[in-house]
């Protein structure tokens, strides 16, 4: 998986979890969660739609990876590469 297909996985997600978000206002450095005004049942369902659409499995200790777009991506990077 590249960068694109990363941050295109990850916007989808996002928009799974908080149909009405508005990605395009949000920076690749933005933190979501307070962005968003997600929650953390909101957050948890992310993790989750990522690891079933990635195969990744991410565990507590990645989720500090998981707050920006552009962290995000990188993890998905890193972990499918």
């Amino acid at each position: 998986m590249n960068r694109t297909e990363a941050l295109d996985v990850v916007k989808e997600s996002i928009a799974q979890v908080v149909p009405d978000a508005d990605l395009a206002g949000l920076g690749l450095d933005d933190t979501f969660r307070d962005a968003l005004e997600m929650d953390s049942l909101d957050f948890l369902s992310l993790v989750e739609i990522l690891s079933e659409r990635t195969g990744v499995r991410i565990d507590d200790e990645d989720t500090p990876h998981l707050t920006t777009l552009s962290g995000s991506a990188d993890f998905l990077v890193t972990r499918t590469g």
